[in-house]
C-alpha cells in the first residue's frame, strides 16, 4: 500500500449528507441540515498509513479517550484482510465508543477512502486510532516493538475457550480475520506462541444452519466483554473536544 496513502479528510471527519424521513424534531422536511465545514478539520482525522512497521499509530484529538488507552496499554482490536468497508466501519464505530486502537492488516477488500467504509463510520472517524499495516509480517514486526505487557488472542468458530470464560487483561489485542476465509495459518500460529499469544477464542452460536456471525457483531460481542472485566477502565478518559470539533456530533444518535 502506498505510504501516501490518506483518508480524505473532511469525508471521514464529518459525515456526507444525508437524505431521507427525519423526525420534525431534526428540521422536518424529511432532509437532516447540513453541518458547518470545518476550517482545518483534517486536523482531527486519525489514519496512520503503512510503510514503516515502527511507526507510531497516529492519535485523535490530544487528550482523546483513545489516545489515553494506547498510552495505557489497554485494548486493541486488529482486523486481517477485511472484504466489506461497512463492516469496518461500524466496527470503527465500536473502537471510537470504547476508546480502542483499531489496527488493519492488508490485503484489504477494499480502499481507504471507500464511500460505504466513510458512511459506517459516521462521525466518528477523528477519534479512532487507526494504524495500517500491509500485511501480517509487518504488523507482526509493529506489534513485537510494542512496550509492556501484549499477547495476541485470535477469535475463530473453532477457538478453544469461550470468550465470555476467557480471562482478559490489559495489553490484550483482540484479532479477528475476513469475512469469508477467517484468520490466515500464520496469524493463529503467532496467537497461540508461547510468549506473545494467548490462545483461540470462540463466540458460541448455533452452527447447524448459520456458518458465522457478522464481523462487527463479533467485534463487538468480544470487545465489550473484554472491556467489562477489566471494568471498562478505558471510559473513564473520555475525550476532550477542540472548539472546532464541537460542531460533530449532533445532541442525540438521529443515524441509529
Amino acid at each position: 500500500m502506498e505510504a501516501g496513502l490518506r483518508l480524505r479528510a473532511l469525508g471521514l471527519c464529518r459525515a456526507r449528507g444525508h437524505r431521507g424521513p427525519f423526525p420534525a424534531a431534526h428540521g422536518g422536511g424529511g432532509r437532516l441540515p447540513r453541518r458547518p465545514r470545518l476550517a482545518g478539520a483534517s486536523a482531527f482525522c486519525s489514519l496512520a498509513t503503512s510503510g514503516n512497521g515502527a511507526a507510531a499509530a497516529v492519535a485523535g484529538p490530544v487528550g482523546s479517550g483513545a489516545e489515553v488507552a494506547r498510552a495505557k496499554r489497554m485494548l486493541h482490536v486488529v482486523l486481517v484482510s477485511p472484504l466489506i468497508p461497512g463492516n469496518t466501519g461500524s466496527i470503527a464505530r465500536t473502537c471510537a465508543a470504547s476508546a480502542v486502537g483499531l489496527h488493519l492488516v492488508g490485503p484489504l477488500g477494499f480502499k481507504v477512502d471507500d464511500t460505504k467504509l466513510k458512511r459506517a463510520g459516521l462521525d466518528y472517524w477523528p477519534y479512532v486510532v487507526v494504524k495500517i499495516h500491509d500485511s501480517w509480517e509487518e504488523f507482526q514486526d509493529y506489534f513485537m516493538k510494542q512496550d509492556g505487557e501484549k499477547r495476541l488472542l485470535a477469535f475463530t468458530k473453532r477457538g478453544t475457550s469461550i470468550h465470555s470464560d476467557f480471562s482478559y487483561k490489559p495489553g490484550d489485542w483482540l484479532v479477528f480475520g475476513s469475512e469469508t476465509k477467517g484468520l490466515p495459518q500464520s496469524a493463529l500460529e503467532d496467537c497461540c506462541r508461547e510468549g506473545i499469544g494467548g490462545g483461540t477464542i470462540r463466540i458460541p452460536m448455533v452452527e447447524t444452519y448459520v456458518r458465522c456471525l457478522n464481523l462487527s457483531v463479533s467485534v463487538g460481542v468480544a470487545l465489550y466483554e473484554a472491556a467489562r472485566q477489566l471494568n471498562y477502565e478505558q471510559l473513564n478518559y473520555q475525550p476532550e473536544l477542540p472548539e472546532e470539533a464541537q460542531g460533530l456530533f449532533p445532541a442525540e444518535d438521529i443515524y441509529a
